[in-house]
């Protein structure tokens, strides 16, 4: 069977990607091999590729790289919004490779976004931009994690707007999106979701606010008629401990921090970020650019290692 190259961005290249990256691939040799969209100035010893299916001949003995030049020297941990436009174009790139079966996923290095605002970035975060590029409708970010599993019905929008957006029908476009996943991409027949509350307590009861009655309530009732395993809602504060995590797959929290603050506290360097809802695999490490240690030497390739081998085992399951 004809091995399908990984894509990977080089994600901000004054943050830890670049280090990161030569340090995955020195030790991901004889893994499945990855082709990285980026300049080769920020690898050195690295070999320039033409084509993403010449990464797999390449990758035993040199690091392959389809070449992004970018427009202004690097300085580490000092992002530069010149270079905004070629840490856009690798992501683009990677998602078209992988459109058109020439890379079997895409993996993001950590961009900074407010450093491409200034190059002209219009997106909260990676999951809009590539829900743009492949025209997904509802994109869903979930982190995994051996640990945990958890997605946020509201990604990246402040508390305020997320309470203001929290509706019955996002709830239930983001659950039956999460289900379809665990089933096709990380063969779970029958999913639990456990859904936390919005409010302290789950509300107790109306005291603490109604959502939990008005809003999340009426999703599940939809959801189970559709014969999807939800469980809930659950006070956000005792639904990670050891022993809650037991009784289901995925957490789904009403917004961005309810979940990730657990799953980051319990498992940072093995936690992935995966797209959910589009039409490509797409994974990422769990933390971001890391510009106060960049070119350092002291960055930690873990959870880039562990998104490339979700992404290659979401690719062969897929194959």
């Amino acid at each position: 069977m004809t091995i399908t190259p990984l894509a990977l961005t080089m994600g901000d290249p004054a943050g830890i990607g670049p280090e990161i990256t030569q340090a995955a691939w020195a030790m991901r040799r004889h893994a499945r091999p990855f082709v990285v969209l980026g300049d080769p100035a920020l690898y050195p010893g690295c070999q320039i590729v033409e084509r993403a299916a010449d990464a797999v001949a390449v990758f035993a003995h040199a690091l392959p790289v389809l070449p992004i030049h970018l427009a202004a020297p690097v300085t580490p941990g000092t992002p530069h919004a010149a270079n905004g436009h070629a840490v856009m174009l690798a992501i683009e790139r990677a998602t078209r490779l992988t459109e058109a079966g020439e890379t079997a996923a895409v993996v993001t290095n950590p961009i900074s976004k407010a450093t491409l605002y200034g190059a002209g970035f219009q997106y909260p975060g990676h999951t809009e931009f590539l829900a743009a590029l492949t025209d997904t409708a509802l994109p869903v970010m979930m982190l995994a994690s051996p640990m945990l599993r958890v997605v946020p019905i509201t990604i990246h929008v402040s508390l305020l707007e997320a309470i203001r957006t929290l509706s019955t029908e996002i709830i239930v476009q983001t659950c039956r999106i999460t289900a379809a996943a665990l089933r096709r991409d990380f063969a779970i027949a029958t999913p639990r979701l456990a859904l936390a509350g919005l409010n302290p307590h789950a509300g107790e009861q109306g005291a603490m606010g109604d959502e939990e009655a008005r809003i999340i309530a009426p999703a599940m009732t939809i959801l189970a008629a559709e014969g999807i395993t939800v469980l809930g809602p659950f006070p956000a504060d005792t639904m990670f401990t050891p022993r809650a995590r037991k009784g289901y797959d995925v957490a789904m929290g009403m917004y961005h921090d309810q979940v990730l603050i657990p799953i980051k506290t319990l498992d940072m360097d093995g936690g992935v970020n995966v797209t959910l809802g589009l039409p490509i695999i797409r994974t990422s490490p769990d933390h971001g650019t890391a510009f106060d240690i960049a070119g350092k030497g002291v960055a930690d390739p873990s959870s880039l290692l562990a998104a490339l081998d979700l992404a290659a085992e979401l690719a062969a399951r897929k194959e």
